[in-house]
């Protein structure tokens, strides 16, 4: 008797990649934080798997060479600090990138950081 074929395995879910793609999406002058995405992804308590897949994607040169990059610089904590700040280049790589884009950053806080919160689950359903 011919055993039957299992069925077809599940697209492998890969959190850094679905953090990466998120975070993509954050327009410009925008910041969203590391529990947004945690969120959005169904991962509640995930902010800190949120933040290490923004190191990894800013360490992978290959990553940065097949894909647009990814625009950590926009992702801050819960209260729009620059927590993040330290894995860049140097201490004020991010706050330069923000201010780049026309976010005000006053004490390694975004200025106007609620007005200027992009909410994942409310911008992309």
């Amino acid at each position: 008797m011919k055993t039957p074929a299992p069925p077809p395995a599940a697209p492998a879910h890969n959190f850094f990649a679905d953090v990466h793609e998120v975070v993509r999406l954050v327009p410009p002058g925008r910041v969203t934080t590391y529990g947004a995405v945690a969120h959005y992804l169904g991962a509640r308590t995930g902010s800190r798997a949120v933040g290490y897949a923004l190191m990894a994607a800013n360490l992978d040169a290959a990553t940065l060479k097949k894909d647009a990059p990814v625009p950590a610089h926009r992702v801050v904590n819960r209260l729009g600090q620059l927590t993040g700040r330290h894995h860049f280049p140097t201490p004020s790589a991010m706050q330069e990138r923000l201010e780049a884009e026309g976010t005000r950053v006053e004490d390694d806080t975004v200025v106007e950081f609620k007005r200027l919160y992009w909410d994942p689950a409310v911008e992309l359903g």
